[in-house]
């Protein structure tokens, strides 16, 4: 018994006509076994003609979880907007639902008397290309089917995705009772003209319980099963107008959804950041009524004072039984260049809303940052002196200390002291020198050596790292080891940008931004000359006059969101 149980409740429709039924599923989650609620509070509104249980048990990254679904099948007994209210199950209670149940519907007059007749129709038959709508399929038959073949609609050029699970409920057409098999599509056409959906063939066999000529046998004794009897029915063409995109629209992509929001993450709360570090930003969108598939490539706009590398862009579909809602998302990493403001400009998007049939655009403001030196200090202010500080440097000069005062005293009554201490440092300086001299002459080479070799062999095996990382294809590596080598030589460089700044071969900036892109772009890079020919013969810095304080490497998709 699960005390407590996370539950949730859920209709299969939310809109039916009187003498349909409608299934109430109660999903338990993590649960083995549940009793019944108490279903009373809805009598007054429905008869509830059954119950099911349909348990699963699922295993993701090795945790496991299980799920009990009870399915309660309703019929309503009235017309109106009708509420199921709260539930008490496993411990918890539901949230409550609303249903629609609109007048019987008596559209099926040719097909009344029928065993078996199929429906088809379309949620508009008039859209824009490119925008989704629903297509629903209806299999209705009195009496038992004993299997049978229902196809997919043939939608030709357009695009067409079944929304999640065929649907089965009973409906009154005529006053006569039938089961029903629904199932929904998601249709897109692509193109503008006449949309033509032919008629689908469902193929089935009917089990026929009355027939006289079937005394039983061993298989069907006293003709309990019947013979079955093969059946047939088609659904209605359907026609649907498809429009063109309004001749004013611009060159800007064609985005028909019925909902549409842009959204960037990753700013930091204090709106500060640091030159040289990456700020991770994450772009997204997400559109009702188009897949992730049709939704375009996310990017920024240029970014002054900064180098953009975008990752790879990432789509997703989901549906809720009805529309289709595309997710698009793409990462990037901002590398500010220098110390000051930096304005991530407006992004937009335009789109167009065929729920009112307008055009508009979703749009994320510009924000300024401010960016912070390399050592955390921020460039529009100069550091001030700290007062106690500069008291403390200060009082030295103004007020000798008293031990200074008394030497000086002492000092000038005793001149022959003062004679004396010049006499001995003069002396322990002659033997310090003649004692190096005496040093240098027995062993000047090792001297030497170790004078010129430490900081040589230093070098020498930063520059070694590097060329043996050049040689592979491990990028984040070969960033590392030719920062570190440059660091060997200046050691105040904290990033390959800044290596970049203060090179003055364009060869060697080039193959920078390269190193860079592959690090962070996630893609390989074409390089027409390698890291370790480039770096043969060692750094190539600028002159201090020559330095730059703008990036060589111009932004990567520096094209503007529209």
């Amino acid at each position: 018994m699960a005390v407590a149980a996370k539950v949730q409740a859920t209709l299969d429709r939310t809109d039916v006509h009187l003498g349909e039924t409608v299934t109430l599923n109660l999903h338990i989650g993590d649960a083995v076994s549940v009793n019944t609620p108490d279903l009373s509070a809805l009598d007054r509104d429905f008869d509830v003609l059954r119950t099911s249980t349909n348990s699963s048990l699922s295993i993701v990254n090795g945790r496991q979880s299980a799920e009990l679904i009870i399915g309660i099948a309703l019929r309503p007994k009235h017309e109106g907007d009708l509420k199921i209210p709260a539930l008490t199950i496993a411990g918890s209670q539901t949230s409550p639902l609303s249903l629609h149940v609109g007048p019987a519907d008596n559209s099926a007059g040719a097909d009344a008397g029928k065993d078996v007749f199929v429906e088809a129709a379309a949620s508009s038959n008039r859209v824009y290309a490119g925008q989704q709508i629903l297509y629903t399929v209806r299999l209705f038959y009195s009496g038992d089917l004993d299997g049978g073949n229902l196809p997919n609609p043939d939608a030709g050029d357009a695009e067409l995705r079944q929304l999640g699970n065929d649907i089965s409920y009973e409906a009154v057409r005529n006053g006569h009772r039938y089961h029903v098999v629904e199932r929904r599509y998601a249709l897109t056409p692509r193109h503008a003209g006449v949309l033509t959906i032919p008629g689908i063939e469902f193929q089935g066999e009917m089990i026929d319980r009355g027939n006289p000529n079937d005394p039983g046998g061993f298989f069907n004794p006293g003709g309990l099963f019947g013979n079955t009897t093969p059946v047939t029915a088609d659904s209605p063409q359907v026609k649907i107008q498809v429009q063109a995109p309004p001749a004013d629209w611009g060159k800007t992509s064609w985005l028909p959804a019925r909902s549409l929001s842009l959204s960037l993450q990753g700013l930091p709360s204090d709106d500060k950041i640091s030159a040289g570090q990456p700020l991770n930003l994450r772009l997204s969108v997400n559109a009702q009524g188009l897949s992730g598939d049709a939704l375009p490539s996310l990017s920024l706009p240029a970014i002054d004072g900064a180098t953009v590398y975008p990752d790879q862009p990432s789509t997703s579909t989901h549906d809720d039984g009805q529309w289709l809602t595309g997710h698009s998302e793409r990462g990037f990493a901002i590398f500010p260049q220098h110390a000051g403001v930096l304005t991530i400009p407006e992004i937009t998007l335009t789109w167009f809303d065929v729920q009112s049939g307008q055009k508009r655009i979703a749009t994320i403001p510009s924000h300024s940052l401010t960016v912070l030196a390399a050592n955390g200090a921020q460039a529009a202010a100069a550091p001030s002196p700290q007062p106690g500080l500069a008291a403390s440097s200060a009082a030295p000069v103004s007020a000798p200390s008293p031990v200074t005062e008394q030497t000086a005293s002492t000092a000038s009554s005793t001149p022959w002291r003062r004679i004396a201490l010049c006499s001995i440092a003069l002396w322990l300086i002659s033997s310090a020198v003649f004692a190096w001299l005496y040093w240098r002459k027995r062993s000047p080479a090792p001297a030497k050596a170790k004078q010129r070799l430490e900081p040589v062999d230093s070098a020498r095996a930063l520059r070694q790292a590097f060329l043996d990382a050049a040689r592979g294809d491990d990028h984040p590596a070969q960033a590392r080891r030719l920062l570190a080598w440059a660091r060997g030589e200046r050691p105040e460089l904290r990033n390959l940008g800044q290596v970049a700044e203060l090179l003055a071969s364009d060869e060697q900036r080039v193959v920078i931004g390269q190193l860079q892109r592959e690090q962070y772009a996630g893609g390989p890079a074409e390089r027409r000359i390698d890291l370790a020919t480039v770096f043969a013969h060692g750094f190539a810095w600028r002159q201090d006059k020559q330095v730059e304080t703008e990036s060589p490497l111009p932004p990567l998709y520096p094209f503007k969101l529209d």
